[in-house]
């Protein structure tokens, strides 16, 4: 069965745009790798064409950052390179709207593989299945893994709020028998005697 790719061009190119700026920071750069993406498409017939587009995608964004580091430029350098196309008015709300998209950068950069590559794919409209299919998780776990995911973004971007750079336990439930520390050995003894 042939690939109806027209339909899927016009149904997923944008969301392939957007999925890839997030990778490489740079929106011609990304609608170059989306164009080449849907190129490699046209000599496949696979089974899901929208999970395989952006598995494809994903591989030469990866190519391209690798290109960018062996350039010795980072990604932020790119975006930074990049003309604004409605630029503000106001030079202190460009300097913050910058420091809060480099925050955002960094935090997401900060994330494992995994939780940013789920993010991503999330962000893209990707259904549970297919992030599933894509990422290699099992589709039950998705969720999980995109709500930690989002979660470690959101503490990444927060930084650390009493200037350590520990990140909080999870909480110490006292109420249970394992993790009352007022006990002594002997006491434990003698309960369960």
């Amino acid at each position: 069965m042939s690939t109806d790719w027209t339909g899927v061009y016009r149904a997923t190119f944008p969301e392939l745009v957007r999925y890839l700026y997030r990778k490489v920071w740079d929106r011609d750069r990304a609608e170059e790798l989306a164009q080449e993406t849907f190129v490699r498409g046209l000599a496949e017939t696979p089974e899901n064409p929208r999970a395989w587009l952006f598995a494809v995608a994903g591989n030469l964004a990866r190519d391209e950052v690798r290109k960018v580091v062996r350039r010795k430029k980072h990604l932020a350098l790119v975006a930074a390179e990049t003309p604004e196309r409605d630029p503000e008015p106001d030079p202190e709300a460009q300097l913050e709207r910058r420091e809060e998209l480099a925050r955002a950068r960094e935090a997401l950069a900060s994330l494992a593989d995994r939780d940013r590559e789920v993010l991503l794919l999330w962000d893209a409209g990707l259904s549970y299945g297919e992030i599933a299919e894509h990422s290699g998780l099992a589709p039950g776990a998705v969720g999980t893994t995109l709500a930690r995911a989002r979660r470690r973004l959101a503490e990444a971007y927060r930084g650390p709020q009493d200037g350590s750079q520990e990140a909080p336990g999870p909480e110490r439930r006292t109420d249970h028998p394992r993790n009352n520390d007022d006990r002594n050995d002997e006491e434990t003894h003698v309960a369960r005697g």
